[in-house]
């Protein structure tokens, strides 16, 4: 029996990198004296908040995809997948706050990490469904 300990843990991971991402806006609203409720009036602001949304945007994609992963597949596989899309998080984090030109290998890496997870859970299933049921 699998214990899905990897995969718990780049859980945690994950919701700490979010967690990271929103003390960054914190951050640039405390340097560029905006403050709550306001979302505009520097570009740096913007963008951090634009990257830190984009990542909660795809947190339900990734989650679940890296979950099933792991019960159809492997553990430690989803795990490590798990840990590219977090590297892939970060680099399209710390890309958009420079330049929104670089976020783009960040978001490369972080969608064929989430299309691996989602696509191989659902073949998986499909499979399991199909063949192993029948």
């Amino acid at each position: 029996m699998q214990t899905h300990a990897y995969v718990a843990i780049v859980t945690l991971l994950a919701i700490l990198t979010y967690f990271w991402m929103g003390l960054a806006v914190a951050g640039a609203r405390r340097r560029s004296g905006i403050a709550a409720p306001a979302m505009t009036g520097d570009p740096v602001l913007e963008r951090t908040i634009r990257a830190h949304y984009n990542t909660l945007e795809w947190l339900p994609i990734f989650l679940p995809s890296m979950w099933l992963f792991a019960l159809y597949w492997s553990d430690l596989v989803a795990a490590a997948l798990g840990l590219i899309w977090i590297v892939g998080r970060i680099v399209y984090q710390l890309g958009y706050v420079r330049d929104p030109a670089k976020r783009e290998l960040g978001f490369l890496i972080q969608a064929l990490a989430a299309g691996v997870l989602l696509f191989g859970a659902l073949g998986r299933a499909i499979w399991v469904l199909v063949v192993v049921q029948g």
